[in-house]
């Protein structure tokens, strides 16, 4: 067995347990790992997975297989991270992942200035919600919010954001600057209960949440058609000109926005002039992301 392939197919069924899980991180056709595992199998002589109708669940032969193949997998990927570490050219791909709140109310202006000045890096982007596997090269830097990023991580915590309670222009006119009681909600986040202890410990603790969507982007969107009122990070809302923090409304700290990559990245030429000079602009918004500069120009 020399085909480092045969291993990265057997261990993504291994992990999803279908053959359909794990094309989807293969990134090719499910018939393809079909084959690629029936082969495997064939060639090593022994059954790695029983197929039943719920799914491909490992033989005592793939169970033992499978922690060999994970030491494998992570030689594998540190050889490739301290390959990637030696470069000094400021050129290639750049994985980034984020979040797209931060990519479409923060960070884009960003970017296309950061390409600016340095034209050969080409800028590949990860729109997600999870924190990708950086030890496994499935990107080189992570831009994420958190209060407790991964420890086998580097990086810096830049801010601390804030958030506020608004509403649309329309909204309060509408209810008579929040007076009429009767006719506020809140838009909430799936919160089990209608008043949640986010709501009780606002400034209007007996408007329940009568709406639920739990994507900061929609709710900003429903906010801004006049739903009703949000909690929003506030350089999400700040920058909205047909948005107000509602009357009494306060500044809470909430999480905060990290820069990360892998040790063995950090001092590659794009990596570090990348995470410079990203840190250094965000830190040039920290008044908009510590909710210090309401109604700021959209």
């Amino acid at each position: 067995m020399n085909d480092w392939d045969d291993l990265r197919y057997f261990l993504a069924v291994s992990r999803k347990g279908s053959i359909r899980g794990a094309a989807a991180v293969l990134g090719v056709n499910h018939s393809t790992v079909s084959r690629r595992i029936d082969a495997f199998e064939k060639k090593l002589g022994t059954r790695l997975f029983e197929r039943l109708p719920s799914g491909y669940f490992m033989t005592q032969a793939g169970e033992d297989m499978s922690q060999s193949a994970a030491k494998i997998e992570a030689e594998v990927n540190s050889i490739g991270r301290q390959v990637v570490g030696r470069d000094t050219q400021l050129d290639g791909v750049l994985k980034v992942t984020l979040h797209n709140s931060l990519a479409d109310k923060l960070l884009m202006p960003m970017f296309v200035a950061f390409q600016r000045d340095y034209p050969e890096i080409e800028l590949a982007f990860d729109i997600t919600h999870s924190m990708a596997n950086l030890s496994k090269r499935e990107a080189d830097v992570a831009i994420r919010i958190s209060n407790d990023p991964p420890d086998n991580l580097v990086g810096r915590r830049v801010v601390r954001y804030a958030t506020s309670t608004y509403a649309s222009l329309d909204y309060l006119e509408r209810t008579g600057n929040l007076e009429d009681r009767k006719a506020l909600s809140w838009i909430g986040w799936y919160d089990p209960v209608p008043d949640p202890q986010w709501i009780r410990d606002s400034q209007y603790p007996d408007v329940l949440a009568r709406n639920s969507i739990c994507h900061p982007l929609t709710q900003l969107a429903a906010v801004k058609a006049g739903m009703g009122l949000a909690m929003l990070p506030c350089f999400m809302a700040d920058t909205e000109p047909t948005l107000r923090r509602v009357p009494h409304a306060t500044v809470n700290p909430s999480r905060d926005v990290w820069v990360l990559t892998h040790e063995d990245l950090r001092h590659t030429a794009r990596v570090r002039h990348f995470t410079d000079y990203i840190v250094k602009e965000i830190l040039g918004q920290k008044d908009l992301l510590e909710g210090k500069c309401p109604f700021a120009p959209g």
